[in-house]
């Protein structure tokens, strides 16, 4: 029975962050959203649930996708108490090569708001090993989940698509990291209260620097930033005297007209003894003079300069992202090619298995004189003959998998090479014997040209 891979839900792209939310699972409830979703979808016979704060959507597999996706829909409505008609215009559903496609690009960040951001690989995988626990993981979403990891890692190894500024913040960094060759021993001021200013901050301290002053014309929030971030507020009316001490300044403050001018520097930049300073402008109208720029070691930076950055850095991913849509896309025939392997799985069984029997038929008519060779003559007989029949079956199973001649039906092919090796009755013969239909394991017999076998860690 054809096991189809799909994909339905929403995303930042389709939906606003009012209806995302309404159908958004937190990490603790995801397990038990598993169960009821197979309790409540019936068709479903594997799924994983990812959700983020930018997409939430199930991945599922089913022999009916059309049917399973229209039971995952109201499988949302009802677990999440949402009338179906808030979400129905932003839904999007694939299915097959499409849905295998969409789970590669968003395991890669292809798919994600900033594009390259390597949050979502990991969330991915949070979502496998939690349908994991939940027991609704089998072969297709094991083997596609593990695909879309190699994947990822194929795409940040071979492209720079992770590379580059793509926000104000991290433009700011960046530059940061360019005019000093280590941050760690570095000190930052921050002035005012501005987010972006802010996340600057957050951003310096997790690249290491421990000294980090704060300045706000409301002191009470300084203190309180203060406390978060382990620095120390200052008074808004004395923070000049500080400044000497300052590598990095960043100006967020509400102002009409520059807070520091040239000639208020000039003094801290003696003092300092032209040690390099770097200004982070983030106030609109600006907080410093720009006639700073000119001094010596100084380098000031403002929102539009920042803005620059962040835009070539956008391009720069652009570019490789189309490197990456290219291993994807080599990715995905490669599922796919195993994919169509599970199809031929049950006549795979049977040939192997009417080989087999011959083999024994054969061996079993020579029984008389077999019986009078030594052991290890027996044991040359058992080996010559085992090697005879694997390359006949490995000659059979090569030309039903590779079908270069599209025109050739593949059951049509298999059905053929079910009746010229007599596996139909063998098969038949086989239920009585084996009723289990514990023959063999044929997954093996699937690629012996790749290690590609959908064993965990692939």
């Amino acid at each position: 029975m054809d096991q189809t891979l799909f994909v339905v839900g929403v995303n930042h792209r389709t939906a606003p962050v009012a209806v995302r939310e309404r159908l958004a699972f937190s990490e603790d409830e995801i397990v038990g959203a598993l169960a009821r979703l197979r309790a409540a979808a019936p068709t479903v016979n594997e799924a994983a649930l990812i959700s983020t704060c930018n997409r939430v959507e199930v991945v599922g597999v089913s022999s009916d996708p059309a049917r399973a996706i229209a039971e995952t829909l109201n499988f949302f409505a009802t677990d999440r108490n949402v009338e179906p008609g808030a979400f129905s215009n932003a839904v999007y559903s694939y299915t097959a090569r499409d849905a295998a496609r969409h789970m590669f690009r968003v395991g890669a960040s292809l798919d994600s708001m900033v594009v390259g951001e390597p949050q979502i690989l990991g969330q991915l995988k949070l979502a496998y090993a939690q349908a994991a626990v939940a027991r609704t993981v089998g072969m297709v979403l094991h083997r596609a989940f593990h695909k879309a990891f190699t994947v990822a890692k194929r795409v940040r190894k071979g492209t720079l698509i992770g590379h580059g500024a793509v926000s104000v913040s991290s433009a700011a960094v960046s530059l940061a990291g360019q005019i000093f060759d280590k941050l760690s021993d570095k000190t930052v001021m921050l002035m005012g209260a501005g987010k972006m200013a802010e996340l600057t901050a957050r951003q310096l301290k997790t690249l290491g620097i421990e000294s980090l002053l704060i300045t706000s014309r409301t002191f009470d929030r300084a203190v309180r930033l203060a406390r978060e971030l382990g620095g120390t507020a200052v008074p808004y009316d004395s923070y000049k005297p500080y400044l000497k001490m300052v590598d990095v300044l960043i100006g967020s403050v509400a102002s009409n007209k520059p807070v520091l001018m040239a000639e208020e520097l000039e003094t801290v930049i003696r003092e300092r003894r032209y040690r390099p300073m770097f200004l982070i402008d983030m106030g609109v109208p600006r907080n410093f003079d720009e006639r700073l720029n000119a001094m010596q070691n100084v380098y000031l930076y403002d929102i539009d300069d920042l803005g620059a950055v962040v835009q070539r850095s956008i391009g720069d991913r652009k570019r490789e992202a189309e490197k990456a849509e290219q291993i994807v896309e080599i990715e995905l025939e490669s599922f796919l090619k195993w994919h169509a392997g599970l199809d031929l799985t049950p006549t795979i069984k049977d040939i192997r298995y009417s080989i087999e029997r011959l083999r024994d038929v054969e061996l079993g008519r020579h029984r008389g004189w077999l019986a009078q060779l030594e052991p290890a003559q027996r044991e040359r007989v058992e080996s010559l003959t085992r090697g005879l029949t694997n390359k006949l079956l490995h000659r059979i199973l090569s030309g039903l998998k590779q079908r270069d001649d599209e025109t050739l039906d593949a059951a049509f092919a298999a059905e053929v090479a079910r009746r010229l090796m007599g596996a139909e009755l063998d098969a038949r013969d086989a239920e009585i014997e084996d009723p289990d239909g514990e023959i063999d394991d044929v997954d093996a017999d699937l690629d012996e040209s790749e290690n590609d076998d959908g064993s965990p860690g692939a």
